[in-house]
């Protein structure tokens, strides 16, 4: 067999390989139903919030580097928050079925609930404390 005709299959081949891999991550996540709104409303708060409390949930994972410069951040809103607001995170890549009734697209997503359990905000990517601090604010948190 020729060099061209070898190196041609492998990446034929390699190229296969890539879009099974696609096709089937995309095919292991639901559908998506004609768009659905963004908000979500959940039926009853998780174990860790208290109740009539806004909450901040963040989805990230311990190993991306825009969620480890967030995991001091979060450390502290939860606790100068306690009492006043929740500040949960969920690691997505340790706990995926967790983050499956936010239907995020990246992490870190930060998703802002009010004190009724309705969302409010959605945030991808990084989101410095300040901000955060802003947000907690607006939704009561004081």
């Amino acid at each position: 067999m020729n060099r061209n005709l070898l190196t041609s299959l492998l990446v034929t081949g390699g190229v296969v390989a890539l879009v099974i891999v696609v096709a089937t991550l995309r095919g292991s996540r639901e559908p998506a139903e004609a768009e659905k709104p963004r908000g979500i409303t959940l039926e009853s708060p998780p174990v860790t919030s208290a109740p009539a409390l806004p909450r901040m949930v963040d989805l990230g994972a311990d190993k991306c580097i825009p969620c480890k410069k967030m995991a001091p951040i979060l450390a502290d809103l939860k606790t100068e928050y306690a009492g006043k607001a929740v500040v949960e995170f969920i690691d997505v890549w340790k706990n995926p079925e967790a983050g499956k009734p936010y239907e995020f697209r990246v992490i870190p997503t930060q998703v802002f609930f009010d004190r009724e359990g309705k969302e409010v905000w959605r945030h991808e990517g990084f989101l410095a404390k300040d901000e955060i601090i802003t947000k907690l604010k607006e939704l009561g948190a004081v």
